[in-house]
């Protein structure tokens, strides 16, 4: 077996990548995810800042961990990409948020009916 570049573009039309270039992209996104992570860990686990300000740092890193995984992880990159995959990435979001919403409206509703 040969680790030879395909130039010949896919079904997405991005040419194949090789085994090396695959196994980096990886490893930088295994890097960065781990950056993403540690850092909103530490500031909940020190105090160091008020909890509004921790709070919007974590989200904040939420949504760039969520676009490295897309780029490096599930290899979706907008730019060139097939139309499909913006419908599953919005169809997931979709859901994402229905779900999230959901949970958090019967949670207060439940919260709300709690005798005092």
């Amino acid at each position: 077996m040969s680790d030879e570049r395909n130039d010949e573009p896919d079904e997405t039309g991005m040419a194949e990548e090789t085994a090396s270039a695959e196994l980096r992209s990886y490893l930088i996104g295994y890097a960065l995810a781990l950056l993403l992570t540690v850092p909103p860990f530490v500031l909940v686990w020190t105090k160091a800042l008020t909890p509004w300000t921790v709070g919007w740092i974590i989200a904040v890193a939420a949504v760039v961990q969520m676009a490295v995984h897309f780029r490096f992880f599930l290899h979706i990159r907008l730019k060139g990409q097939a139309r499909e995959d913006l419908h599953l990435i919005l169809f997931s979001t979709l859901l994402l948020i229905m779900m999230g919403g959901g949970t958090i409206w019967i949670m207060a509703s439940l919260a709300e009916r709690m005798p005092s």
